[in-house]
């Protein structure tokens, strides 16, 4: 044992979700220093025992074809590239510290769920707030398609809430119904979705849809009331016409046209764009940052819209495709893309490992979380953009730990059915 070492560790993991929020410069430097803490730490006591993870073996071999990827001479983003494909190690290290080290004793893990539950209801607060009066705190106001922002200046706080929101509530609900307090539990629920819908951001309302669907297959116990709460939520949506008319806007008269013709919208489009760039460079992908780099390029102005038979030219290019699965094949090629899917699957598999017959509600919020984050058929933002992957990561390496917990205390206990916290 190194004090200082974990106590910086832990200090820097639970100050993490503020400066996520309001600070991301700062919270990508607090990924890394916990990062470098744990790699100097495993030095000093010699313990690399933590390599030997299955999740991290994929993970480094994924990390790896993405650097090989971004080598000057077969990338197109030069130094730049490559030098941003050799960094992404520091989340792949950070979720291994969470896991080993970290978040590794009940006192840890405890103050973390505090922070999470705080950062959830300072969103959802501030997101009530300016429903309310018309502004957060900080005086900003809805932005231009009437999205409620929360704390933020953009629309950005429903994708953040989707992911916390689970872990968060989940336990919450569990305590009030084992207290007999089944309103309580059905109101937190509704107040839950209820915010989500009130925000107007189609994805995460979807995906916290999806959240619902999947806890209550996972969750018998609470099954009856999670379908509840996807009841009170279409009521919500059916109701927003008149009690937030920007709102049903957004959800419903923008999304339906967007739908309808799909590929002549910016995410068909965008999609059709790296769906080319990976036919065209199915080995190697175009190196990290590959969409934003190639996008521009007219070799790939091709697409399935009989509206843009150009594909949009270079007016539709982003910083990235906007969506994960996409971003991996472009960056990486195929390889990289199925290194990715793999990675991705072995996170779960992790994730769901000893849930047993009486799932923990906290670790099916977590799984819940890591699940709707890298759902395939969603737009995103990109994978390392901290705004969102900060509270990814974060969420991840803690579903980890209680996963690596439960496998103590099962060895200990085979028959032991207490919660891990």
């Amino acid at each position: 044992m190194i004090p200082w070492l974990d106590r910086l560790s832990l200090a820097a993991t639970l100050v993490l979700p503020a400066f996520i929020m309001h600070g991301r410069g700062i919270a990508d430097g607090l990924i890394a220093l916990a990062a470098v803490l744990f790699l100097l730490r495993s030095a000093l006591v010699g313990d690399w025992a933590w390599l030997g993870t299955p999740w991290l073996k994929i993970a480094a071999l994924w990390w790896g074809w993405q650097v090989v990827c971004s080598l000057p001479f077969i990338g197109i983003g030069g130094t730049h590239s490559l030098v941003q494909a050799l960094v992404m190690v520091r989340f792949v290290v950070f979720v291994a510290a969470l896991e080993h080290q970290v978040l590794a004793t009940a006192p840890a893990r405890r103050w973390l769920q505090h922070v999470i539950t705080a950062s959830t209801l300072y969103i959802a607060g501030q997101t009530w707030l300016q429903f309310t009066i018309g502004r957060n705190i900080q005086g900003f106001p809805r932005w231009g398609d009437g999205e409620l922002t929360g704390p933020f200046l953009t629309p950005r706080a429903a994708a953040p809430l989707s992911r916390l929101l689970f872990p968060a509530m989940l336990p919450w609900i569990e305590r009030l119904l084992g207290h007999g307090r089944r309103f309580g539990a059905i109101g937190l629920a509704i107040a839950g979705i209820g915010t989500v819908v009130l925000i107007g951001q189609r994805m995460p309302l979807l995906l916290t849809i999806l959240g619902l669907v999947v806890t209550a297959l996972m969750l018998p116990s609470l099954r009856r009331l999670m379908l509840q709460a996807l009841a009170a939520g279409a009521l919500l949506l059916a109701a927003t016409p008149v009690v937030s008319p920007p709102t049903f806007y957004r959800l419903v008269t923008k999304f339906t046209a967007q739908m309808e013709h799909f590929p002549d919208s910016d995410y068909g489009l965008i999609y059709t764009r790296a769906a080319v760039i990976t036919a065209d460079n199915p080995f190697f992908g175009q190196g990290f940052d590959g969409f934003r780099n190639a996008c521009p390029d007219p070799r790939y102005f091709r697409g399935l819209s009989t509206a843009h038979p150009d594909g949009a030219g270079a007016a539709i290019c982003n910083i990235h495709p906007h969506n994960h699965y996409a971003e991996a094949a472009t960056n990486a090629g195929i390889p990289g893309l199925v290194l990715f899917c793999t990675m991705i699957v072995t996170w779960l598999r992790a994730l769901a490992r000893n849930l047993g017959s009486r799932p923990d509600p906290l670790r099916v919020g977590l799984f819940v979380a890591v699940l709707i984050q890298e759902w395939p058929l969603a737009s995103a933002s990109g994978f390392s953009a901290v705004e969102i992957a900060g509270f990814f990561f974060l969420l991840l390496g803690y579903g980890l730990a209680l996963a690596r917990a439960a496998d103590s205390t099962a060895a200990m206990s085979p028959e032991g059915s207490t919660p891990i916290t």
